[in-house]
């Protein structure tokens, strides 16, 4: 396995590659800056999303840095539709909606999700068709989910649907989503982490300082590099500049196997979220 660095990639179901390690945009409260801040530590991978309400401001900045920097990589856009925009008719319009707004841009959306999970069976069951048929034609790249149980994911394979690339979930040492990310590998899915450093809440633990202060590391170095090592595609968040380019630091160092194991150690199941985490809906 070669070393691991900013810029790898993880390739998907369809060939495409993405980037291992994204920027989270929400509830970005400055999201031209914050952006504009992750390209210039050299992020190649934002994901925002609609309900973020900053899609326009994440496409802008990204245009302006790719006119600024011509020879600069690739950078991969990431943005979803929650469950209220779930059925045919509305997911349709959502889809257009997003990519009116990258086309004005001259961009695209790399990956297009669905957020959630939470409109039920039927009417997530009619969005996720609706992607499907949207990159059929050309108009979507690669298409997933986010918040999908092992459950739902399996529904959509029932139904006789192709299977989703990615399935964006929580997804830290205290929430380490069994089934749902063993379901992931077994079928192909590449798992994205989102609350990566558990919103900072959790990085006085006892374990975690035990572990960052042995390779003198930051907690939340240690934590990406834990998603890191596990396979997945953490997704970092942070409005001030100096934390975007520590949580970029996390490709010369290896958490060891003692270390990974006390780090497996803190998983609570579900008691251990610190978000939304809407896994469990019917």
């Amino acid at each position: 396995m070669n070393p691991l660095h900013l810029h790898s990639t993880v390739p998907l179901r369809s060939g495409v590659r993405m980037p291992v390690l994204g920027f989270g945009l929400y509830q970005s409260t400055s999201a031209v800056a914050s952006t504009t801040s992750a390209l210039e530590t050299g992020y190649t991978h934002c994901d925002s999303a609609r309900v973020y309400r900053n899609e326009a401001e994440v496409l802008a900045a990204t245009a302006k840095w790719k006119k600024e920097h011509p020879q600069s990589e690739e950078i991969w856009l990431t943005t979803k539709a929650t469950g209220r925009e779930h059925g045919t008719e509305k997911m349709a319009k959502a889809v257009d909606d997003s990519n009116q707004k990258a086309d004005q841009e001259g961009l695209k959306w790399d990956l297009f999700l669905l957020h959630d999970a939470t409109s039920g069976p039927i009417k997530r069951l009619e969005a996720w068709k609706v992607l499907c048929e949207k990159r059929a034609k050309g108009e979507l790249t690669s298409i997933g989910v986010s918040n999908f149980s092992e459950k739902h994911l399996q529904q959509l394979v029932d139904e006789g649907c192709e299977i989703p690339e990615v399935n964006q979930i929580e997804l830290h040492p205290w929430l380490r989503q069994g089934p749902i990310v063993e379901w992931c590998e077994n079928n192909g899915v590449v798992v994205q982490a989102y609350c990566p450093l558990v919103r900072g809440d959790r990085f006085q633990d006892p374990v975690l300082q035990e572990v960052a202060n042995k390779i003198n590391k930051t907690p939340a170095q240690v934590l990406i590099r834990w998603s890191l090592q596990k396979g997945y595609v953490p997704l970092p968040k942070s409005d001030t500049p100096s934390r975007i380019k520590e949580n970029a630091v996390v490709f010369d160092f290896e958490l060891g196997p003692e270390e990974m194991a006390k780090l497996d150690s803190l998983d609570q199941g579900s008691k251990g979220a610190c978000s939304w985490n809407p896994v469990s809906v019917a």
